[in-house]
């Protein structure tokens, strides 16, 4: 097999093979610590801009399906496991996941020690590298890394929205009660079958568009949904969700949507330390006390010290005790910063979807009071 190295901004060099496309890629590193699940990673369009090391050790065993796909095709820049499985075995698979990456142009690379790699990326946080099939020379690629933009200011969500809006075409039987837009600013197609799950039309909307042309689509609620990259430079997502609280349209907002909707309250944003990143995070409930085993994928967090009183923290971290949902207390607006949706991970966190319908209900119900 042909040989691919992978280096970072500090030095740390790793020689491995290559698997996936012969090809030099680049941006920030992190790690992912889900045991299943690599598909609904490599095509989530929240990881634009980096590359992503797998802490379980063998990836690819299960082949690549059609129906786990979160985005029309993979975003990340590269990967980087243990081992590379040879064979799949899965029923439903059509493809192998190193043809699959090869197929779009992504490279990957494989028996780099992901322990010592996962070890300094928890101690010394996220860094920018540099995975290659075709240079091979450790301070070469060193000096690449330390080229590279930080992810700190990068507005990625322009990279991954769609460019018209559309109808997302699910179970076309299921009855449609509710309306809702969807501000893609990289929205995983999981969140979109929850939607349509729990009874509503979606329509998908890029990340540029104004509140007044979203408002004119008539929307029971708008999701802002989750994408890559650092919340702040995305001003125009930032505006649009300002003029959405005004009108009081009933708002939920998932990950970079979280975000975005804290700095639409007044609020500011932090980067951390080595991230977020797998399907076996503990998240507490405040109010209830229940704790949720969630899917994760985000770099930034709301600091809720630099909040307005009117909104309050609904959900806790407990590794880190950050910020992982709130609501406003006038507003019909609610956010998490996990992925609810499961595409992969746990169900624990389903009931936001019915929490959302719930809003939108409510909310139609005093406009036609108020009448």
């Amino acid at each position: 097999m042909k040989k691919a190295a992978l280096a970072l901004e500090d030095g740390t060099f790793f020689l491995g093979r290559s698997f996936g496309a012969e090809a030099e890629r680049g941006g920030e590193v992190v790690f992912n610590t889900s045991m299943t699940g690599y598909q609904e990673v490599v095509t989530d369009p929240s990881y634009k801009g980096q590359l992503v090391v797998m802490t379980y050790p063998l990836i690819g065993n299960y082949g690549i399906t059609t129906t786990d796909m979160e985005s029309r095709h993979p975003f990340l820049e590269a990967l980087v496991v243990r081992e590379a499985s040879k064979t799949y075995s899965n029923f439903a698979a059509t493809e192998s996941l190193q043809a699959f990456l090869s197929r779009h142009g992504v490279p990957g690379i494989e028996g780099v020690d992901t322990r010592a790699l996962t070890r300094r990326l928890r101690d010394k946080g996220a860094m920018r590298a540099v995975l290659s099939t075709a240079d091979l020379d450790r301070r070469s690629l060193v000096a690449k890394a330390r080229a590279l933009p930080k992810m700190l200011g990068l507005d990625l969500a322009q990279a991954v929205t769609c460019v018209k809006p559309y109808e997302w075409k699910g179970d076309l039987r299921r009855p449609h009660e509710l309306h809702v837009v969807v501000v893609d600013f990289g929205v995983k197609y999981s969140i979109l079958r929850c939607l349509e799950e729990s009874g509503c039309r979606v329509t998908v909307v890029p990340a540029q568009m104004e509140a007044a042309d979203i408002r004119r689509l008539r929307p029971d609620g708008v999701v802002l949904s989750n994408g890559p990259g650092d919340p702040e430079p995305v001003t125009y997502g930032i505006e649009t969700a300002k003029r959405l609280l005004e009108a009081q349209v009933p708002l939920f907002g998932i990950c970079l949507g979280h975000q975005i909707l804290g700095l639409a309250y007044g609020g500011r944003t932090y980067k951390l330390k080595f991230g977020h990143h797998g399907a076996n995070h503990p998240v507490k409930e405040l109010s209830t006390g229940k704790i949720e085993i969630t899917a994760q994928n985000h770099g930034f967090c709301v600091d809720m010290e630099s909040l307005p009183k009117s909104v309050r923290a609904t959900h806790m971290n407990l590794n880190d005790a950050t910020c992982e949902g709130m609501e406003h207390a006038q507003l019909p607006a609610f956010s998490v910063q996990y992925h609810p949706e499961a595409g992969a991970g746990p169900h624990d966190s389903r009931y936001l979807f019915k929490r959302f319908t719930d809003l939108m209900r409510t909310q139609r119900k005093e406009t036609a009071t108020t009448r």
